[in-house]
């Protein structure tokens, strides 16, 4: 375990150092990026280990691994989902996550606002875009954003916060760009009680360039803790 905590250190600092380059690039701060880390079948030990060297928020991917490992974090560091999301489990997330972010489609997002109601508080979510058209992957399409945000916007236990987004895994930039004109397009758009100030993209093989086309947090799992074992 001493081992692997050292690892996580030198990772992180590593990561932390390409974030402010990319961020520079980009004509912006580091302070400009959120880093979350992404626990799926992380120990709670490494997690912490993060936690201690700088990191300030979690992702997680899986409902019933994060209330099986919550309360073994360091007490208040705020947790973020990012997994795709049964309509029956978001119960099990209102009122301990900061944010939902892979909300892909109206149903979801109508029983976030029913079960936030519940708990009289307003949930931050972003609006998961399936940039690539993959049939492997969840998400609104592009061309349907705009009427399921205007129809989400009205939701009065909810609160739109921004874009998430998984590209296809390429060295071809062209899905980071039209991801990033997507998010400005979005933004122009004016809707009550709608931020709009979060495109979330850019994991552990991409978020360099993903900052460098606008994102603002990236998700970073492997690079930061290792290949995950899923034998766990």
């Amino acid at each position: 375990m001493e081992n692997s905590l050292r690892q996580v250190q030198d990772n992180y600092a590593r990561i932390r150092d390409e974030i402010a380059e990319a961020a520079v690039k980009s004509g912006r701060t580091p302070e400009d990026i959120s880093f979350m880390a992404v626990t799926k079948t992380v120990a709670p030990e490494l997690v912490n280990c993060a936690i201690d060297c700088g990191i300030s928020l979690l992702g997680e991917n899986r409902v019933q691994e994060y209330q099986s490992k919550k309360d073994a974090y360091r007490q208040g560091i705020p947790v973020d989902f990012i997994g795709t999301l049964q309509s029956n489990k978001v119960k099990y997330l209102i009122g301990n996550i900061r944010m939902i972010q892979s909300v892909n489609k109206l149903s979801l997002a109508q029983e976030i606002d029913r079960c936030a109601a519940k708990h009289n508080i307003k949930q931050d979510i972003l609006l998961e875009v399936n940039i690539g058209g993959e049939d492997s992957k969840s998400g609104m399409t592009p061309e349907t954003l705009p009427s399921l945000l205007e129809q989400i916007a009205e939701m009065p236990n909810v609160r739109v916060c921004g874009l998430m987004t998984i590209p296809p895994p390429s060295e071809d930039t062209r899905f980071l760009e039209a991801m990033q004109e997507l998010f400005l397009k979005t933004k122009e758009i004016q809707l009550p009680d709608t931020e709009m100030s979060i495109l979330s993209m850019g994991m552990s093989g991409d978020y360099a360039q993903a900052i460098r086309y606008g994102s603002n947090l990236v998700r970073i799992g492997s690079a930061l803790f290792g290949a995950r074992n899923y034998q766990k």
